[in-house]
């Protein structure tokens, strides 16, 4: 099972980073994305949307199942990733280069706050080993 320790991690089996430009990507992991088989449909956030912390914002589906997506932190969804729309099967090949969606942060989060209250690599491996 492939875990990035560059990424933090949310129970609801999201990875979230950091990018250059102040913005946050998320998408699901190599373990949902493995759990669900073949995603066949991303109900992405739309641009604009609020984000709640840990409340869904989204869909995934896949041949066998759908999933709701839940917001990792705060926010605001800038910007979603076109090609899953589509081409969602991009997140079976490649989990942690198809981010579903671009956030901000909530106004006041401090990006370090927001990193340390989600999972590391270590964190999110003993999670899912419990599973």
């Amino acid at each position: 099972m492939n875990i990035p320790e560059s990424l933090s991690y949310s129970p609801e089996h999201l990875w979230t980073k950091a990018t250059a430009d102040g913005l946050w990507e998320a998408g699901i992991t190599d373990y949902a994305q493995d759990l669900l088989g073949d995603i066949v449909f991303i109900d992405a956030p739309t641009v604009g949307s609020k984000l709640l912390a840990h409340q869904p914002c989204g869909l995934v589906e896949s041949v066998k199942t759908g999933s709701d997506l839940h917001a990792l932190v705060d926010g605001t969804v800038v910007e979603i990733n076109q090609a899953l729309l589509t081409s969602p099967e991009l997140i079976n090949d490649k989990p942690y280069q198809a981010w579903i969606f671009k956030y901000q942060l909530a106004v006041g989060q401090d990006p370090l706050t927001v990193a340390n209250s989600l999972l590391d690599a270590d964190a999110y491996k003993a999670l899912i080993a419990s599973l």
